[in-house]
């Protein structure tokens, strides 16, 4: 698994490709993309994954035929999650990408991980969810091992701010490229 420290805006292009290539070797080309951000603004550690799906739909990325869900607005959290999953289950051939907040250890605060396959919402305070995702992002917001509700409360905004920003270039950066390259290739471009 790689880490990208959100913090360190030299490897942003990096981090973009390495997202892009992810995906687009996870993705069949028929399948419809869906970025589930899952979280809350109630705890400022939770609130990557509404932040990124803010900006994901302030980059209109959804004009793009991206389905979000998520956001400050309407945040997909513990008490709704099963009721999202139902809605997405209602897109036809979902390729759902899962964002999230997650504890680690005290050195990988500050950094994303993403890779294939699903997350398990809320595991790091003891929360039992159902896992959700074929690929899913993970943004490290602070460190694990004690009281982890209460430092998921006691995390740096800015932190979350610089990380949501960073997940969000990476994931339009990513998208975008796959949406442009599957219309090129399309059966009717050829005829």
């Amino acid at each position: 698994m790689a880490y990208y420290n959100a913090y360190n805006s030299e490897n942003l292009h990096e981090f973009q490709h390495a997202l892009y290539r992810g995906i687009k070797e996870t993705c069949e080309p028929q399948r419809n993309i869906i970025i589930l951000c899952i979280g809350t603004d109630r705890a400022t550690g939770d609130c990557l994954g509404p932040l990124v799906g803010q900006s994901l739909k302030d980059k209109k990325l959804e004009s793009q035929g991206v389905y979000i869900f998520g956001t400050l607005d309407e945040p997909v959290h513990a008490k709704n999650l099963c009721q999202s999953i139902e809605v997405l289950k209602k897109v036809e051939q979902p390729f759902v990408i899962t964002v999230d907040a997650c504890l680690g250890k005290l050195e990988n605060v500050g950094y994303v991980t993403f890779g294939p396959g699903p997350i398990k919402p809320g595991a790091g305070v003891n929360k039992q969810l159902p896992e959700i995702g074929d690929f899913h992002i993970n943004g490290i917001v602070n460190m694990s091992g004690f009281m982890e509700f209460f430092v998921l409360q006691n995390t740096r905004l800015n932190l979350v701010i610089k990380m949501a920003d960073y997940i969000s270039k990476g994931l339009c950066y990513a998208v975008q490229n796959l949406k442009k390259e599957r219309a090129l290739y399309r059966p009717s471009n050829f005829l």
